[in-house]
């Protein structure tokens, strides 16, 4: 029962339900996701030279897939199978055609792709040897297979979605990470974590290829098969069933082609960065032998010097990070509020989508301007847990932990930028996202492109990360005119103010919690430095601290924007509501 008396109705509590079972996959998807990447820099390193070309193999199939048909399915056919379970089979005749369709095309752009892994791997790739593009070559001919996979799992993941099924798709992917921990746990027992020094190249074997990589694509095919169980419960008896005209490909509409178009360009550009911050990979071995006396880092351990130098792996793993407190706390609540800026907008209310815009950027203030701040406090331990167990660990963390600190810098514009663009495509205007997106694709692009020109191989990964920041700002910058211009103000000086008051909240829980790690050796190599499992405990004594002297800060502010993060919550803190 709610304050006003009202009951809720069976289609909330069912809403309320899938959103709580969809959330719950993402985050055990998202919580076991981070457990394969630090176990992966146990055997295979972070910033060796096995660890990126690996990285690369096992990103690019997901890259080349939704740039082919991720769009397609997401995009174009969503509407249409809405559409179709609402017929008297309950669209089993458009599914059958839709799988039969996907399966045929998704089967024969993987073959293609597959037999082209050496030149893929050459294109996308920056001055790899001979040896490095052989095994990268040999990874690619076990992962590619994946992106039919991935396809696979994203028709019928939105079939299910259709029919009201929301869970399994999101749930799958615990699957996936599950099988690849088990394989990488295998990978351990077999052939041992991995230790700096040595040719990794001339030592790796066959069965390390077929098990890391041939592993990592079976955790694709069982995301992908174990959404056959519940397809097969809709009760809906699907054969292959060809012939499809009048399934609606052509008619996507202009909202659906500018949402692809947007799609494309961040994935030309995730491609294109791919290729440039593999440059790193190669220059190692020159940064090695640069420590030679006379070099330019003579005296050094090359071992270190190595071990420093962050890749694709790292950048990854950064990034991966960062995203995290926008994943968990901006999304679900953005998902909520975009619902109620499409209804205003749908009624013509635009002062009451004004004031949703500026609800929501003031309440992500709370958990993004704190996130931003613990990921810069704990930019070394985070580091570290990703940095594998060799004796050059803490190298490795070093050189993710600095990237981390480039990247936390631009999260609190990178999530207003995605919630002001939810303006537009609310009111069904693709179009201007679609400009934002690309532009800010050939910026990216030139920008890095030209810069790297003037700048060594081995410092890609740090050029990526202060482009994405800076772009970030320049994105909200945009996003934020081209709303004022659309729309009117949404009241950008109290979403400054929250900003301002929560950044200042913040960095004086930054300042407390930097005192807790120094107090444990955090900057002087001490305990945070030792191992995964003491950068672990670090990390969860630093965030506490700081999560506490942030809430008493917020609190003695009475800032109203605490209590409604928190929710229900709230009602249970005595003193916090107004």
């Amino acid at each position: 029962m709610s304050s006003t008396g009202t009951t809720r109705t069976p289609d909330v509590d069912s809403t309320a339900k899938s959103s709580a079972i969809m959330a719950a996959g993402t985050l055990v998807s998202r919580i076991l996701g981070f457990v394969r990447t630090a176990l992966l820099a146990v055997a295979i390193g972070s910033t060796a030279m096995a660890a990126d070309i690996f990285e690369s193999a096992n990103t690019i199939p997901n890259i080349i897939y939704m740039l082919l048909a991720g769009g397609v399915f997401n995009v174009v056919l969503v509407p249409q199978l809405i559409k179709a379970a609402r017929r008297p089979d309950q669209g089993a005749d458009y599914t059958s055609r839709l799988i039969t369709l996907a399966v045929i095309v998704m089967a024969a752009a993987t073959l293609v792709i597959t037999l082209a892994a050496m030149p893929i791997m050459m294109a996308l790739t920056s001055e790899w040897s001979p040896p490095m593009l052989a095994l990268g070559t040999a990874f690619a001919l076990w992962t590619f297979p994946q992106i039919f996979f991935y396809g696979l799992y994203a028709v019928i993941g939105q079939v299910l979605n259709a029919n009201g099924r929301f869970g399994a798709f999101m749930w799958a992917p615990v699957a996936n990470n599950m099988v690849a921990i088990g394989v990488i746990g295998l990978y351990l027992v077999m052939f041992g974590a991995y230790t700096a020094g040595g040719d990794q190249l001339a030592q790796w074997s066959t069965a390390q290829t077929v098990l890391l990589a041939g592993g990592h694509t079976l955790g694709i095919v069982v995301q992908a098969l174990v959404l056959f169980i519940p397809l097969g419960r809709l009760g809906l008896r699907l054969r292959p069933k060809f012939g499809w005209k009048g399934m609606g490909l052509r008619s996507t509409g202009k909202l659906a082609g500018y949402t692809l178009v947007t799609m494309m360009a961040g994935n030309v550009v995730n491609l294109l960065v791919t290729r440039l911050v593999s440059g790193a990979t190669q220059a190692r071995t020159a940064l090695g032998e640069a420590s030679a006396p006379g070099g330019p880092f003579a005296g050094m351990d090359p071992d270190v010097v190595q071990a420093s130098i962050p890749g694709l792996y790292a950048l990854n793993t950064a990034q991966l990070i960062t995203v995290l407190p926008h994943s968990v706390f901006v999304l679900s609540l953005a998902t909520v509020l975009f619902n109620q800026l499409t209804r205003s907008l749908h009624a013509h209310d635009i002062p009451g989508a004004l004031a949703t815009i500026g609800r929501g950027l003031r309440n992500f203030a709370v958990p993004m301007m704190f996130a931003m701040v613990m990921v810069l406090v704990l930019a070394g331990p985070l580091g570290r847990i990703f940095g594998g167990t060799s004796e050059m660990a803490s190298a490795s963390g070093v050189a993710i932990g600095q990237l981390l600190v480039l990247l936390a810098l631009g999260m609190p514009f990178r999530s207003a930028h995605i919630y002001l663009m939810r303006l537009f495509y609310a009111a069904e205007n693709a179009r201007i996202p679609m400009m934002v997106q690309v532009v800010t694709a050939a910026c990216t692009l030139v920008i890095a492109y030209a810069v790297s020109l003037f700048m060594p191989s081995w410092s890609m990964a740090y050029l990526m990360v202060s482009v994405f920041t800076v772009l970030h700002v320049a994105q909200f910058i945009a996003a934020h005119v081209l709303v004022r211009r659309h729309y009117g103000d949404y009241g950008f000086g109290s979403v400054l103010d929250t900003y301002l008051r929560t950044g200042v909240a913040s960095v004086v829980a930054g300042l407390a919690g930097a005192l807790a790690l120094w107090l444990m050796g955090g900057y002087s190599g001490g305990f945070p430095w030792a191992s995964i499992i003491t950068a672990l405990v670090s990390c969860a004594v630093v965030a506490v601290v700081m999560a506490v002297v942030y809430f008493l800060i917020l609190r003695a502010m009475r800032l109203p924007e605490l209590s409604e993060f928190l929710g229900p919550l709230a009602r249970k803190i005595p003193g916090l509501q107004r």
